[in-house]
């Protein structure tokens, strides 16, 4: 089975010419270990889902990283500037493991929405549940501790910890390694 078109599937229904069409869109592509799909100023428009793999968004202020996203498998990815407006990433994504991608064009995308009403809704719910996850991480940021943060991270991504580098996890928690080995042994 093709995972984006499961993906596009938890958000509505598709009739069997538009998976059709879809199968004939959706490319495929290999990335190894440390290989960027993204880096800042650049413009890929393609809307991905991991099908095997990890990845992390990160932005760079003053020769620092600061992670702000991992995905893993299943998830659907895309930086929103160059997906969505046609601008230059903000953020890099880069794999933290060797992955497999499923992916589709913005155009073919913005073809589909306007030929499909069901795909525009799919697009839509997918759209409504990624500032539902951006409000969450907001919120999380400005009102939690960073333990609650690390607690919740654990409870909502429990593979995070054997698989992502606790520097990597410290900087997704706005925190230092010092302070989340601190937390790590309460």
């Amino acid at each position: 089975m093709n995972p984006l078109i499961d993906q596009f599937k938890k958000y509505g229904n598709l009739s069997f010419e538009l998976e059709t069409e879809l199968k004939s869109k959706i490319k495929f592509l290999k990335k190894q270990k440390g290989d960027f799909l993204l880096k800042s100023g650049q413009v890929v428009s393609n809307l991905f889902v991991i099908k095997k793999g990890l990845v992390r968004y990160f932005y760079q202020s003053n020769e620092r990283e600061i992670n702000v996203w991992f995905g893993f498998e299943n998830t659907t990815l895309g930086s929103i500037m160059p997906l969505f407006f046609d601008k230059p990433s903000i953020e890099n994504i880069q794999f933290l493991e060797d992955s497999t991608l499923y992916y589709i064009s913005s155009n073919d995308l913005n073809e589909l929405y306007k030929k499909s009403l069901e795909m525009n809704i799919i697009g839509r719910k997918m759209a409504e549940e990624y500032c539902k996850i951006l409000e969450e991480r907001s919120f999380s940021l400005q009102t939690l501790s960073a333990e609650q943060r690390y607690n919740d991270l654990l409870k909502n991504q429990p593979e995070v910890i054997q698989r992502i580098s606790l520097g990597h996890i410290a900087s997704y928690l706005g925190i230092s390694q010092e302070t989340l080995s601190r937390i790590r042994k309460k």
